[in-house]
């Protein structure tokens, strides 16, 4: 069986959201570049050592968190980067599980979407592996957990407007001026024949 997207599942999660295809598809593209997997089948992630920190504190490891940034300050640290190859990320996030798995899990983002894995609690999931699970199960259950992001972060509205600004402060927060995300999504939507 296939993990891929099919055109019907992302036409039925525009409906769902009441944006047009286009706009969806957008998303896609400029999250992950069309495609939630890897060579390997293993879902897109990209491991955030700056998150790894916080979530080492928000589950009561702070102490883990002191070590890792002292032995490993690749995989934890205060700042965001050094990310390295995206080829390179299953292997970063392994290496961070030997300090915690869950905080590990929480801090990369996963699939289509690249949702965060500390969401899982608001997208409905009822416990991190589950989270995990769907994001190695197929792409449809991942396009699943970015439109619930979407849905729960009240960004809807701003696909539907193509509020590219709005829709990428909520997505990707305050930074995502830099990295020209609402250009790259209108640029994307417009490749998609949306008008």
């Amino acid at each position: 069986m296939s993990k891929k997207l099919t055109t019907e599942q992302i036409e039925k999660q525009a409906a769902l959201l009441g944006i047009s295809v286009a706009a969806l598809r957008a998303v896609i593209e400029v999250e992950c570049e069309g495609s939630g997997f890897n060579s390997d089948q293993t879902p897109v992630i990209l491991f955030e050592r700056h998150v790894f920190r916080q979530r080492l504190i928000a589950n009561d490891k702070a102490q883990t968190a002191e070590k890792a940034i002292r032995e490993r300050p690749d995989l934890c640290n205060k700042t965001a980067g050094g990310y390295g190859l995206y080829s390179a990320q299953h292997g970063r996030l392994n290496a961070a599980t030997q300090y915690h798995r869950d905080s590990a899990l929480e801090s990369a983002s996963w699939g289509l979407g690249q949702v965060m894995g500390y969401h899982w609690k608001s997208l409905g999931y009822p416990n991190l592996q589950n989270f995990i699970n769907a994001m190695y199960r197929d792409e449809a259950s991942q396009l699943d957990a970015m439109c619930c992001y979407i849905k729960v972060n009240n960004l809807v509205k701003a696909l539907q407007n193509k509020d590219w600004k709005a829709f990428a402060r909520g997505y990707n927060g305050p930074t995502y001026a830099k990295n020209q995300y609402d250009v790259k999504l209108a640029n994307a939507y417009k490749k998609w024949g949306g008008k």
